[in-house]
């Protein structure tokens, strides 16, 4: 499923300089959309027994999917690190009303402990009360799937850390504002995923939205926070003739995360050992190529800003304009992975919780955030905003040990004019490239 962005643009002036500026000093509104990509496995519910397998769901729908076995053994979680005494901050709009069920459930099917507190903050009046439209797939029903996806594959990937949703009264960038603001405060050192973004051509007269944002991820920045964004998934151009990054993956404070897919497609991320019985077990990296399905018309964002000039760490390399991503992480849906969700089954004909097998590069927002989760556990303090150590790593002799460099494919969205390459080193399709954890652990603790 994947939704029409218009291909109409307005009048856009290149801003310059670390602070946005806007056409006008204006309040108008923007609203966000969840970057996930997803595709439902089967109406029948999931239930547990001694022969149950949930892979077996994406053989019989002809899809290769992951769990998040596979995905650690990919990227080299190490197992000594969970999490511990660290706060992953889970920004989403409206929620999930099952969300806390969906969790446990997950962690029943994929043998992980419940993580040592899941809290849910709501918004000023509380939590949101959603009637779901199923042919609104990215309002609140979109927004369910995203919730389940981040907040269960943040705990699968940092098991030991304590999970807060922080839930946004709607998906309109005054809403997620009001959302962060109020989280900052509560939990210094903590570590922001945001699987969500607006195409900056979109952006016009939100000179005050931009600003209370901007603020935000500075307040985040003074108190240690590390914050994550996903890069977008309508390629480099966001389904419009020109270029143009999304935000707040282009903030310069924030980190974007980027796509990619095996190679070869389908399968290729994780290496499988399949013994004659069938039954296959994670056994390590296979191989990496920019996210790029033509088939869900989806590839991962990655482009120049529209708004913000280089930072220092981005001008190092050489380039003039804030450009994302910095970093990537596996996206495919054909190769996905599997997420339990049950906010309305009665929405899609089921009658209880589904497997989901989930894409996007908001699959990769709330992954980084469990990979600085274990540093700063690895650490014993918050190691913060992370873009200046990351590109002194890609630039450093530590680069092929701690990154996959993805040098093939492009972002390219289909029936689109234009992409941009993945190339060696760093590139606006796949940023440095996809992690190897425990690598990359030690050099962001202590940068080449």
């Amino acid at each position: 499923m994947k939704r029409t962005i218009a291909l109409m643009i307005s009048a856009i002036i290149l801003i310059f300089g670390s602070t946005p500026l806007a056409l006008a000093n204006s309040n108008t509104d923007f609203n966000y959309t969840p970057f996930v990509e997803y595709q439902l496995l089967s109406t029948h519910a999931v239930t547990l027994g001694p022969s149950f397998n949930p892979l077996t769901f994406c053989a019989r729908a002809g899809l290769v999917c992951y769990t998040p076995q596979f995905i650690r053994s990919a990227y080299d979680f190490p197992s000594s690190l969970t999490g511990t005494g660290q706060t992953i901050v889970i920004v989403d709009a409206y929620g999930s009303p099952t969300i806390s069920n969906d969790l446990a459930l997950f962690d029943l099917v994929f043998g992980i402990p419940p993580p040592p507190s899941f809290t849910i903050i709501c918004p000023p009046g509380g939590c949101p009360s959603i009637t779901y439209n199923p042919r609104n797939i990215h309002g609140a029903l979109g927004w369910s799937i995203e919730t389940s996806l981040d907040v269960e594959y943040a705990h699968a990937m940092a098991p030991g850390a304590n999970i807060v949703l922080d839930v946004a009264a709607s998906s309109s960038g005054n809403a997620i504002n009001v959302a962060e603001s109020m989280v900052i405060p509560m939990f210094p050192g903590a570590i922001m995923s945001q699987s969500f973004g607006v195409p900056e051509y979109l952006i016009h007269n939100n000179n005050v939205q931009l600003l209370q944002a901007e603020k935000n991820y500075e307040e985040a920045m003074s108190l240690g926070w590390t914050v994550f964004a996903s890069a977008g998934d309508s390629g480099a151009t966001n389904g419009i003739s020109t270029p143009n990054a999304n935000f707040p993956a282009s903030d310069p404070l924030v980190t974007a995360v980027g796509g990619t897919m095996g190679n070869p497609y389908p399968a290729g991320l994780a290496a499988e050992s399949c013994p004659a019985s069938g039954s296959c077990a994670p056994s390590g990296y296979g191989g990496e190529q920019v996210w790029n399905e033509p088939e869900f018309i989806a590839a991962g964002g990655g482009a120049p800003s529209l708004i913000f000039s280089a930072p220092s760490y981005q001008e190092a390399i050489g380039l003039k304009m804030r450009t994302t991503p910095d970093v990537s992480y596996n996206a495919a849906v054909d190769g996905g992975v599997l997420v339990v969700w049950s906010a309305c089954p009665a929405c899609i004909g089921a009658t209880g919780p589904v497997f989901f097998i989930v894409g996007g590069t908001s699959a990769g927002s709330p992954q980084w955030a469990a990979i600085a989760a274990l540093a700063d556990q690895a650490a014993g303090k918050s190691l913060g905003f992370l873009n200046p150590t990351i590109y002194k790593i890609g630039s450093s002799g530590r680069y092929s040990t701690d990154f996959h460099d993805i040098t093939v494919g492009d972002n390219q969205l289909v029936g689109t004019p234009t992409g941009f390459e993945a190339v060696t080193g760093w590139d606006a399709a796949s940023g440095w490239g996809t992690p190897n954890v425990a690598n990359l652990i030690p050099d962001l603790i202590s940068p080449p």
